[in-house]
């Protein structure tokens, strides 16, 4: 049997097709990720760049529509895919994606483009809690992307470099707007910007780390969204948590869609 989920980021549009395999002996069905598609929608409309991205991952998979059981989406507009059978919510996908990748995770810290949240997870995959950012970007990837801008280095050159400071800058704006004019500020008054790469993160994770603390840090946490490939950022948020290790899945953008897959294809039983 094959599931989809489908993510509907701000940005971005991300499809899993999940196949349950069948192993001799076992009681609980087993998954695999039979194909995951990435796709920056552009100029589309919501509803054409899910079409488009679920197509080219079925093309990929050499999957039909038909075969595909059960389609379930999810993000911020996952009542935009038409052709979906449901919709689940960001925390219910997150907590379920995160819990199958890492059954010892109980935290679980989201972070995309737009938006970043805390959830807690019970050891089924199923959100008992969650605290969000309430639509800031500042506690999220386009504000680490903006002030990369600033700086005139790529996401990934903003990352590295901020490993390469040992400084403490405070940054005080919680806008994006504002900070990026102390940014402005930080670069005339010739800091490196490796610091201020640092001083940026820094800011993002004390704005995560706050909304996981409203849910509480318990058990093992594991970092979902695009924002796990950021290097930088990971190494402050596990100075911002206090812990020694935050678990990073190698598709950190796909745990969502997965998890809705997965909750497809137990809704079929």
């Amino acid at each position: 049997m094959i599931t989809a989920g489908i993510d509907m980021g701000s940005r971005s549009v991300k499809v899993v097709l999940l196949e349950q395999i069948k192993v001799e002996g076992a009681k609980e069905p087993s998954f695999a990720v039979k194909k995951a598609h990435l796709m920056m929608p552009g100029d589309l409309d919501a509803d054409q760049a899910a079409e488009k991205a679920f197509d080219a991952a079925l093309a990929e998979a050499g999957v039909s529509r038909d075969q595909v059981k059960s389609v379930f989406a999810t993000g911020a507009g996952r009542g935009q895919v038409a052709f979906a059978t449901e919709g689940v919510t960001e925390m219910t996908a997150g907590a379920r994606g995160a819990v199958f990748m890492y059954p010892q995770a109980r935290t679980v810290v989201d972070v995309g483009a737009e938006e970043g949240r805390g959830i807690k997870t019970d050891p089924d995959g199923k959100a008992i809690d969650f605290a969000g950012n309430e639509k800031c970007a500042a506690g999220a990837g386009s504000f680490a992307e903006a002030m990369s801008r600033a700086l005139q280095l790529s996401l990934k050159e903003f990352g590295e470099a901020s490993l390469r400071s040992d400084k403490s800058i405070p940054m005080n704006a919680q806008c994006t707007v504002f900070a990026e004019s102390e940014v402005v500020s930080l670069i005339h008054s010739s800091t490196p910007k490796e610091d201020i790469a640092k001083a940026v993160l820094d800011a993002v994770a004390s704005r995560v780390c706050a909304m996981v603390r409203r849910v509480g840090i318990e058990g093992n946490v594991v970092l979902i969204g695009g924002m796990g490939h950021n290097p930088g950022f990971v190494q402050s948020l596990k100075s911002a948590m206090d812990v020694d290790q935050v678990l990073l899945p190698e598709m950190p953008e796909f745990v969502s869609a997965i998890g809705c897959a997965l909750i497809a294809a137990e809704r079929q039983h």
